[in-house]
């Protein structure tokens, strides 16, 4: 098993007062990250999934802090509730387990935010912590192998991405990528509003990973997708970035007159998700699209990397109307970190409009020579 950066956060955070909620796409091993936690902690512990039909019907029954604490177990020091979502008023039934039974360590996941989310907000008001988990990322694949290994497989990793069940089974990363596609990856969105045409979804989703680095426009989408509008487009993006598919990155504007302000562009959490809803698994060098591809590769660890060590990092893209642009600005304490992305070493400029506007700024040209001082 790969250890992940996030475990040893989620240590220290057990047993101080917290409702531990740990948060992630499906399959990117929230529950085998819970699972050697548990082993380490070597803790009398009472493991729920509430994907089990008994264990549901358990929780949906359970309306008193007596009945919960009987559920969970009297003796037991910690509890791991998987796939919280599930649970009707979860965040209710926390709270009164947290309120009962203040000497337990309580940890639930769930794959969907939005439901999850919306669920305990106010429930658990300075009662939990939370954690987002992502596919294993270029930093814990160094870690877990060397940095020269790491740097082998690259071109593996932009292209089938770093699901822990593609990182452990090399030669059926494309079976296993279609398998979470067609299974895993919107199964929780489908569910919100009983959404009846889940072609749109599909159709949206292959849209967005052919403008992977480009700036996205609602109408342009609803049109390319058809019998669909610019509202239900952007409902339909905001559940998906909820269920951990895709992010955005909107522009950064201050000053210029003829900067872009509203603009966006969107990313996916995981190459391979983007590859496989284009059908697309040849080898970098071979493609057309290899800018995107390694583009969206970089922006992703980074997002990764930004999370798992609590920066508090505002990012961006920059452009401006005369197509003047900067590919990812991170603003940190009031400095703007500028990068350039490029797949070969080559000389950039950066723009010159954008130096003078902004004299309180950091640039840096990203390439395959130097990208590890980025990601790791």
């Amino acid at each position: 098993m790969l250890r992940r950066d996030l475990m040893e956060s989620i240590i220290k955070s057990c047993f101080h007062g917290k409702i531990i909620l740990l948060f992630g796409a499906r399959q990117v091993g929230k529950t085998t990250l819970l699972q050697e936690l548990v082993c380490q902690l070597n803790l009398p512990t009472s493991w729920l999934n509430a994907d089990e039909s008994d264990v549901f019907e358990a929780f949906n029954n359970a309306t008193t802090s007596t009945q919960l604490l009987q559920l969970i177990g009297q003796n037991n020091k910690l509890v791991v509730i998987d796939e919280a979502q599930q649970i009707p008023e979860i965040g209710k039934k926390l709270k009164l387990i947290f309120d009962s039974k203040a000497d337990i360590q309580v940890i639930a996941t769930g794959s969907s935010a939005f439901e999850l989310q919306n669920q305990t907000a106010e429930p658990l008001t300075g009662r939990k912590k939370s954690y987002h988990l992502y596919p294993i990322s270029y930093k814990e694949i160094v870690a877990n192998s060397s940095i020269l290994e790491a740097k082998r497989l690259l071109d593996t990793r932009l292209v089938y991405g770093s699901y822990p069940d593609v990182v452990n089974n090399p030669g059926r990363e494309k079976e296993i990528l279609v398998e979470i596609a067609q299974s895993y990856l919107y199964k929780d969105v489908l569910q919100v509003d009983n959404i009846r045409k889940p072609s749109h979804i599909d159709k949206l989703l292959k849209a967005l990973a052919f403008q992977v680095g480009s700036e996205v426009s609602y109408h342009e989408l609803a049109q390319t997708i058809g019998n669909i509008d610019t509202a239900t487009v952007e409902k339909y993006l905001d559940l998906l970035e909820k269920a951990f598919v895709i992010f955005k990155l909107p522009a950064f504007s201050r000053n210029l007159r003829n900067e872009i302000k509203k603009g966006k562009k969107y990313y996916f959490y995981d190459n391979g998700i983007r590859n496989v809803l284009i059908s697309n698994f040849s080898q970098p060098e071979m493609r057309l699209d290899k800018g995107a591809l390694w583009e969206n590769f970089l922006i992703s660890e980074r997002m990764k990397i930004n999370n798992y060590q609590g920066r508090f990092v505002n990012s961006y893209f920059w452009r401006t109307h005369d197509r003047a642009e900067i590919d990812y600005i991170e603003e940190i304490d009031g400095i703007l970190h500028a990068y350039e992305f490029k797949w070969k070493e080559q000389k950039v400029r950066f723009p010159a409009s954008f130096l003078t506007t902004y004299p309180e700024n950091e640039t840096v040209l990203v390439n395959r020579s130097n990208f590890e001082q980025f990601l790791l």
